[in-house]
């Protein structure tokens, strides 16, 4: 995490990333609060091995963006699926059930966007 008394970054690297290391893999956060000065926006990038996923949940404060960089994302958004390639993006409304798994035999990577950053939760 940025030191206290450090100003915001307007650029950031892999190595000042924040990295949160979750059961659904990897997180590194490379536009969070602390890190730069974005008031409305989060973008974290998660590397997802096989076999692992992303429960269905909500944000109740947020909308998001799912961008699939690499690999195949089984998406969900409410009760409709759909399998992501890489350069897809499945938008999910602010407080609506989506779930992301990866049940292929190749990691995937995706970047997350939301908006307004307001962190209440994985």
């Amino acid at each position: 995490m940025v030191e206290p008394d450090k100003p915001p970054q307007r650029f950031v690297t892999a190595a000042e990333a924040i990295v949160d290391h979750l059961p659904w893999g990897p997180h590194c956060w490379l536009c969070h609060p602390g890190l730069v000065e974005a008031k409305n926006l989060l973008l974290v990038r998660v590397e997802m091995p096989p076999g692992q996923g992303h429960a269905f949940h909500r944000h109740d404060a947020m909308e998001e963006v799912i961008y699939v960089v690499s690999g195949r994302a089984e998406q969900w958004v409410e009760r409709e699926r759909r399998v992501l390639a890489p350069g897809e993006i499945a938008h999910i409304p602010i407080g609506v059930v989506h779930a992301t798994y990866n049940p292929f035999d190749q990691p995937m990577v995706f970047l997350a966007i939301l908006s307004p950053n307001r962190l209440d939760g994985p």
